[in-house]
């Protein structure tokens, strides 16, 4: 047989296609910075303003001291995030003038407690903010679920993903009662941490409130990850 009558290698099925290495690593990279990003805000949001109301305590220091040492030690992460967006970011800004208004408050009224409930102003703005972009065109799961469609599809299919919202009433409604959800969670904390700052000893509480927001946090992931699963959300 000579080599003119040899197969084409053309010849049957096309072989699979391979990925395109480049864009797993951008994946890759993504993922990683998306994960250094939930690690930083563990350790800044949670252990360093709770670590150091604990440790201030231990050392003899005022409960008033203490937890507006551990409100302070926020503050570069907040300046952080809003340079590093090279923007003002309207929560950052609010959060930071929490920290200023409740310390002020707490000095003029002697009042620790007034510091306790600071953080029930934060979550019962964001669970308004949240459900009042049910009014929007885009609610906030629809916004906030970008960054991870990109990282997990890509940049095309983050537009087919969003492409969905056009199309599928369906899509619609699951996004919007996630939203919903998320909103109604961040109220009822609201709420919760008021009573738990008004019926607790002061020293129990940042450790009380905080195991509370994990509880609501995991309940919260739960039902998310377990309602796109079932509905076929899931990327």
């Amino acid at each position: 047989m000579t080599a003119a009558d040899a197969p084409s290698p053309t010849v049957g099925p096309d072989p699979a296609p391979q990925a395109d290495p480049e864009a797993a690593a951008a994946a890759l990279r993504r993922t990683a910075r998306l994960r250094r990003r939930l690690a930083a805000q563990l350790l800044f949001e949670l252990v360093v303003p709770l670590g150091s109301y604990y440790g201030l305590r231990a050392l003899g220091a005022g409960q008033w001291l203490s937890m507006v040492a551990g409100g302070l030690l926020t503050l570069p992460w907040i300046v952080y995030g809003i340079v590093r967006q090279r923007r003002v970011e309207a929560m950052a800004v609010f959060t930071l003038c929490l920290v200023v208004v409740g310390a002020l408050l707490s000095s003029v009224t002697g009042s620790p407690r007034v510091l306790l409930v600071r953080d029930s102003w934060l979550t019962a703005a964001i669970g308004l903010w949240v459900l009042g972009t049910l009014l929007t065109r885009r609610p906030f799961i629809m916004t906030a679920s970008r960054g991870i469609v990109v990282a997990k599809v890509g940049e095309a299919g983050l537009v087919a993903w969003e492409a969905r919202w056009d199309a599928e009433p369906t899509f619609r409604h699951h996004l919007r009662l996630i939203t919903a959800v998320w909103g109604a969670v961040f109220l009822l904390d609201a709420v919760l941490r008021v009573v738990l700052a008004y019926t607790i000893p002061v020293d129990s509480f940042p450790l009380v409130s905080t195991v509370l927001w994990l509880a609501l946090l995991g309940g919260l992931l739960t039902f998310h990850n377990g309602y796109i699963t079932r509905n076929g959300l899931k990327l």
